[in-house]
């Protein structure tokens, strides 16, 4: 064993009944305790999901989105449920532009997509589940009305936002500054108006259990959530452009909408296949990094955490970024067959020198050629270090030199479930986040920003387009055994554009590094912040790696040798992996969790 594997912060847990692993411990807690009721994965997930929107309200929220993967365990067909809702009716490029807008803003309900976060639960649950909606909500209910205690990040959060909650954002003010103050860490914090919208969800009627359920999807999507958010958005409040306007969302485009299931994108390396949703997510840049990585002999010589891993790895991500820019897109045209495939990896690698790239090189798959888009003249964010995207106010500035006038750094949230019928879950719950729009006083939740990662200009694969999904960042992983499609991984991180470079180091950890679970979570962590970012207002860092200082004063220096900027952030700072397993020969389970933030925790016997 190397030093590597040996040293964990915490042990791999296993076992033979379940696991659950989240980004905080009570959501990892309400799932465990879903599967010792006899629940299966899907019952835990969705209950664990809803105590999220609760507990990590500056992390998710009902008003954001949610895909979703996984696989049964009587048929292990890997599934992805789409609950990233599309752009309404009236998000047209005109509408933006007749607005002195050069992007869609990155806070405020211009931004608001139709929040697809909610129904993809009642769905997963009303298909895939066994226990009733009432019984399922009953842990976020329990949460929102009675209480949980405040985590430093909830408060910090808000003390970042409170100018704007108190200057612009009041019906916010009402709701997370309790007697006019910002809650402190450990304080417990109650929203009781999102108590009581979960509770009329919870009571809808019906004959059957799935019955009741479609009522619920009914309350939220042509009930009293839809007229509650239509009524809203009909009102204009401050965002990120430095001025009130009101949103495009209706009723009627939340009424238009559903949840869909499909079919997953697939890519083999290292014994597993992986599977991702389509381009309408960027999910699929995991399958190209790992395809510029799969040349075996190239693959052998690297160690992890050496300066020659971090620079190949690195180079690899600024190219598969660069084709997400160029080439995905819902409704576009995406030639991904081509961008996975040997011939055209191939020949990327080959563009991969001993020195730093500074350009932003997408390919032209079957000789087609790439746009890019043309990002305005905008103030660029000083501090890209923490890979999460901020949330702008009042002040219409974004960045970390803003925090204090009226911002707050966002983020995103996951959890993995497998239970002993072999059941697994990936489910990556984002937008929603307090500090995305004004807290709607009826319904005690934000909507989301996800439109802010289009673009208002034409010809793109990202283009604003009114019915299409603005492509996410958010990007849950299934695995499966290469040779015979058994489920064996379901896992995910937070963190916007980092979400598939932090995934991918905890896959070549563990596949090429002979890491546990837990120990290729606990390795040191980097990532690149080179290409465009999805968030307002849309910056780039060409060039720059962000390490944690973990990796050692030799492997950064060496980088800064091969022309990188290197940003070192803290010892753990970068990633919030959660992640669990199946060893089905041996009829064990396994989980692990990421330590960093002292919040994440798997849980299971």
């Amino acid at each position: 064993m190397t030093d590597a594997q040996a040293f964990t912060t915490r042990p791999e847990l296993s076992g033979t009944f379940g696991m659950v692993s989240s980004t905080h411990w009570l959501a990892s807690s309400t799932g465990m305790a879903v599967l010792e009721r006899g629940g299966n994965a899907f019952d835990a997930a969705v209950a664990a999901g809803f105590v999220l929107h609760v507990v990590e309200p500056h992390q998710n929220g009902a008003g954001g989105d949610l895909p979703v993967i996984f696989a049964r365990g009587d048929d292990k067909r890997p599934t992805v449920l789409c609950g990233q809702g599309v752009a309404p009716a009236g998000a047209t490029v005109r509408h933006y532009r007749d607005l002195g807008l050069e992007l869609v803003p990155g806070s405020g309900l211009l931004a608001a997509a139709v929040p697809g976060a909610v129904p993809a639960w009642l769905t997963l649950l009303r298909d895939h589940g066994t226990m009733e909606l009432a019984d399922v909500l009953g842990y976020a209910i329990g949460y929102a009305r009675d209480g949980y205690p405040v985590t430093p990040a909830l408060s910090q959060c808000i003390a970042d936002i409170e100018p704007m909650f108190r200057e612009h954002w009041t019906t916010s003010a009402d709701v997370y500054l309790p007697d006019g103050k910002v809650p402190a860490a450990g304080a417990v914090f109650r929203n009781p108006t999102l108590a009581v919208t979960y509770q009329s969800l919870a009571d809808s009627a019906g004959v059957t259990r799935e019955a009741r359920i479609d009522a619920a999807l009914d309350a939220w999507s042509q009930g009293f959530v839809a007229s509650a958010i239509d009524a809203f958005a009909r009102s204009a409040w401050r965002d990120s452009s430095g001025s009130d306007h009101a949103g495009v969302i209706t009723g009627a485009d939340m009424a238009a909408w559903q949840p869909s299931y499909e079919e997953p994108v697939r890519y083999d390396f290292g014994g597993y296949t992986f599977c991702k949703t389509g381009p309408w997510g960027q999910g699929p840049v995991l399958l190209q990094q790992l395809a510029l990585l799969q040349d075996q002999g190239l693959m052998s010589d690297l160690v992890p955490g050496s300066v020659d891993f971090v620079h190949r790895v690195v180079e690899g991500a600024k190219l598969a970024f660069a084709d997400r820019e160029a080439w995905y897109g819902d409704g576009f045209d995406t030639p991904l067959d081509v961008l996975l495939s040997p011939e055209y990896n191939a020949a990327r690698r080959g563009l991969i020198g001993e020195v730093a790239s500074l350009e932003l090189r997408p390919g032209s798959p079957a000789g087609r050629v790439p746009v890019l888009p043309e990002r305005p003249d905008l103030p660029i964010p000083a501090d890209a270090s923490t890979g999460e995207p901020v949330a702008s106010g009042a002040s219409g500035a974004s960045g970390a030199s803003g925090v204090g006038r009226g911002e707050a750094r966002g983020d995103t949230v996951h959890v993995d479930v497998v239970d002993r019928w072999g059941n697994m879950v990936a489910a990556m719950p984002s937008g929603g986040w307090l500090h995305s729009s004004p807290v709607i006083p009826a319904l005690g939740f934000c909507l989301g920003t996800r439109m802010q990662m289009t673009w208002l200009q034409d010809g793109l694969a990202s283009t604003l387009t009114p019915g299409s999904r603005p492509r996410t960042t958010l990007s849950p992983t299934l695995a499966l055994r290469a040779d015979d499609g058994e489920p064996l991984l379901a896992f995910g991180s937070p963190g916007g554009d980092q979400q598939d470079q932090w995934q991918l180091l905890f896959v070549l950890n563990h596949v090429v590094g002979g890491m546990n679970l837990q120990a290729a979570i606990d390795a040191p962590t980097f990532h690149t912040s080179h290409f465009p970012e999805s968030f307002y207002p849309r910056p780039a860092y060409p060039g720059r790696v962000v390490a944690e200082a973990r990796l050692g004063a030799a492997v950064l220096d060496g980088l800064r040798h091969r022309g990188h900027e290197v940003v070192v952030s803290g010892d753990w700072s970068l990633g919030r992996m959660c992640v669990v397993g199946r060893d089905p020969e041996r009829g064990l389970v396994r989980a692990a969790a990421n330590p960093r933030g002292m919040q994440g925790y798997a849980v299971g016997r």
